[in-house]
């Protein structure tokens, strides 16, 4: 099959997943879908180890034709995150700027260096050869939230607004910082160049500070572009433009488009939203955008499932998957609490509040994305076939699927404690 079949494929799966869930079930969407494909990867796993079928060989080669690393990355992600930028309220985002700052800054490195000596301690401990590098690698590309995953599952929730606003915001902007740690810890594992105080130092301006400024501008571009049609039709296009061909100059230029996409989308869901848009693109905007969002994060969760399919699990994938999932929970919450001792001096706050950040804060195909990009061929363990990828990449999705299929599902009760606390003290 071609690469546009299987899409067309996995975009049916979807779609049938979802109605079933629609008429039979009650979980998210996506949890369904992350759900289903995982059964359905545990089917056709079963059935070719009983000799019934071949379809596993069938459904890796496909899988591997549609590389899931550029599909998300050169793709996907630049539709998902300006769609999650158009719903976000600037006021509320200027309430809570200082507290995703802290939480989209230092959380996140507190806790990619927290999981990664601590994860090179216990490899230690459990004779597993990996050294420090590859696990902070691992710390800082685990560590940032998800904001595909967040905002396709915790944002509808309804939150609190203060709580809402700070793990939307956070998942949005934390990855642009989170990339910059993932990848000069990646030049120094694998590239061998020493790095300088000034080189990361430009690199982060370059790739976080270049992003938000490309971002404004492209958002600024699009405003005035939007706002010169009254064609209500033609100002729905133009939108797509942002996340198409904005989202690829932006990575010919060597910024971060994924911060770019944030930013244009925040300019263009508060003030276009507001003075740009005509009357009927106003009320057809976030339908038209939660439509592509559906659609689009519907493949996705299909592919994390399916994923699966790719991993060949030994005992000691099994055993560090094991630890990795209260490990990055455990610098989850410490990360968020430490944050919360600061917050806690000028204003107060939900007492639900580090509960729901740290279990909603949740990991997805980002984070698998940038798994998928450590080279293979570096050997841990050279007798049994394994290598730094493969360790890297199953502590990576298990933590992905515990997050989706465990925290997304069982998040529901705290917020709803949050609210209930927040209404009694209004």
């Amino acid at each position: 099959m071609t690469v546009y079949a299987t899409f067309c494929f996995l975009a049916a799966a979807a779609m049938l997943i979802t109605f079933v869930n629609s008429k039979l079930g009650k979980w998210q969407n996506t949890i369904a879908i992350t759900a289903g494909s995982l059964l359905l990867s545990l089917i056709i796993v079963i059935a070719g180890k009983n000799g019934f079928t071949q379809l596993r060989e069938i459904a890796v080669t496909q899988l591997t034709e549609i590389d899931f690393e550029h599909f998300l990355l050169n793709g996907l992600l630049g539709f998902l995150l300006f769609a999650g930028g158009l719903g976000i309220k600037l006021e509320s985002l200027k309430d809570q700027k200082w507290e995703i700052t802290i939480l989209a800054l230092a959380a996140t490195l507190f806790s990619t260096f927290f999981v990664g000596f601590a994860l090179y301690y216990i490899c230690q401990l459990i004779g597993l050869p990996l050294d420090l590098i590859y696990c902070l690698l691992f710390g800082s590309l685990i560590s940032p939230t998800d904001p595909i995953a967040v905002l396709a599952i915790v944002k509808k929730l309804d939150a609190p607004k203060r709580i809402s606003t700070q793990i939307e915001g956070e998942s949005l902007f934390n990855d642009g910082f989170g990339l910059v740690i993932f990848v000069t810890l990646f030049n120094i594992a694998f590239s061998g160049q020493p790095l300088t105080v000034e080189s990361v130092s430009m690199l982060f301006l370059h790739e976080a500070i270049g992003g938000i400024v490309y971002g404004f501008a492209l958002g600024l571009l699009f405003h005035y572009l939007i706002s010169a049609t009254d064609d209500h039709a033609m100002e729905l296009l133009l939108t797509i433009g942002v996340p198409t061909a904005g989202y690829v100059f932006g990575e010919m230029i060597g910024v971060s488009a994924p911060l770019a996409m944030v930013v244009a989308g925040i300019m263009i869901g508060n003030w276009t939203r507001k003075n740009g848009f005509s009357k009927e693109s106003k009320a057809q905007l976030d339908h038209f955008w939660e439509l592509v969002d559906e659609f689009l994060n519907g493949i996705l969760f299909l592919l994390i499932g399916l994923s699966m399919l790719q991993f060949s699990f030994y005992k000691e994938d099994w055993i560090i998957m094991l630890i990795a999932i209260p490990l990055v929970l455990l610098a989850r919450y410490l990360s968020v609490r430490l944050a919360y001792v600061g917050f806690n001096r000028f204003r107060s706050y939900n007492p639900y509040s580090v509960r729901i950040l740290t279990w909603g804060g949740l990991r997805g195909g980002l984070a698998l994305a940038m798994a998928m990009a450590v080279p293979a061929g570096v050997w841990v363990l050279p007798e049994k076939n394994i290598d730094v990828r493969e360790i890297i990449l199953v502590m990576t999705y298990g933590v992905v699927l515990f997050s989706i299929l465990v925290q997304g599902s069982s998040i529901v009760p705290l917020i709803n404690k949050a609210k209930d606390w927040q209404n009694k003290n209004e």
